[in-house]
């Protein structure tokens, strides 16, 4: 790694005052080598540091955020709903009583990322901006269509850990684990832009799509701060859960996730759905086709097993990812039966 300044902020204002730029801007800034002019806003540091380490970014300096105590908070606001700092960390969030007791299949899912000492360092705000896992992205010699290259390797090449839904020119799943619970919890973010303005925007919305921007995964904009996540209060009777598979017991990237909620109505009778399957597309994947056959139903076993199989209708495995389609056929059943049980 090269070289590089550090900075220390103690407020939001100077924060929003750096003149930082987005990761993905600093990447492309220029094509084919690794940016070396860009002031990149620190959270935990930990997809930072692996793309300094790996040559893909060199920043000529980098902003830490940990010195900014409303950042690292998570408060109860009137009328139930949640803010959840970006600084927290994965490890506070799956420890959090508030957060378990109403949010479970978010807390479940900060539970299973990444190892104990990774979970207590990774920040929120940090793992859901994290550049994708691809290998062909993370490798300085490939220069794939998100680094500005002309071409997307996986299609040709090693796939099994790729997209099977919305790979249209990419194919890389979007690599948050907790991303998948919050969209199902219909989450927003909170940004903060150099010049001081606030927007709201939904989770499910902020994240990109290929077509939408094949370099960048997200709608953050140069000199923004994320600087909330917002978690509506859930509905009386809400149930929700979380299930992620890995090809070990111990800590390994996802192969596949399902998060789960479920408004209920007396009757074991669901009022709405949200089924959203993580390591499946570029974005956190809505089963939309799964919610409809949810939606005014009684849960059974033959409701998720109908709405297992419509999860993954329309899916487009690549040569070596076919495997995804009946697990995750698997886990949507099993999530949707866990949450009605609380199992």
């Amino acid at each position: 790694m090269n070289s590089f300044e550090w900075i220390s902020v103690s407020g939001l204002a100077q924060a929003a005052g750096t003149g930082s730029v987005t990761v993905a801007d600093a990447m492309r800034s220029q094509t084919g080598r690794p940016a070396t002019d860009a002031v990149i806003l620190k959270a935990g540091g930990v997809d930072l540091l692996d793309l300094m380490k790996e040559g893909l970014l060199s920043p000529r300096r980098v902003v830490n955020l940990r010195t900014i105590p409303e950042l690292g908070r998570i408060v109860e606001e009137p009328g139930g709903s949640v803010r959840i700092g970006p600084m927290v960390t994965l490890a506070q969030l799956a420890e959090h009583p508030l957060l378990r007791a109403r949010y479970r299949a978010l807390t479940d899912a900060a539970t299973g990322s990444a190892s104990p000492q990774i979970r207590h360092m990774a920040t929120i705000g940090g793992n859901l901006l994290q550049r994708p896992r691809c290998w062909y992205f993370r490798s300085l010699h490939h220069h794939c269509l998100r680094k500005g290259g002309e071409a997307c390797f996986a299609f040709a090449g090693e796939n099994q850990y790729h997209a099977i839904f919305d790979h249209n020119g990419c194919a890389i799943v979007h690599p948050s684990t907790p991303a998948t619970a919050l969209v199902a919890f219909d989450a927003q973010v909170e940004l903060l832009s150099a010049q001081r303005q606030k927007r709201v925007v939904a989770l499910e919305e902020f994240f990109l799509l290929p077509e939408q921007d094949i370099e960048r995964e997200n709608d953050l904009k140069p000199g923004e701060i994320l600087t909330a996540v917002l978690l509506p209060a859930p509905k009386q009777g809400a149930r929700s859960a979380h299930i992620r598979q890995g090809e070990l017991e111990s800590f390994d990237w996802t192969l596949a996730d399902v998060a789960v909620v479920l408004d209920m109505k007396p009757g074991d009778v669901c009022e709405r759905a949200a089924v959203v399957l993580g390591a499946a597309a570029p974005v956190p994947y809505r089963a939309r086709q799964a919610e409809a056959l949810l939606a005014g139903k009684r849960i059974s076993g033959d409701a998720a097993h109908g709405a297992a199989r419509a999860a993954v209708a329309g899916a487009m495995p690549l040569s070596g990812n076919a495997y995804k389609l009946p697990m995750f056929e698997a886990l949507v059943r099993r999530a949707i039966l866990n949450a009605t049980s609380g199992a």
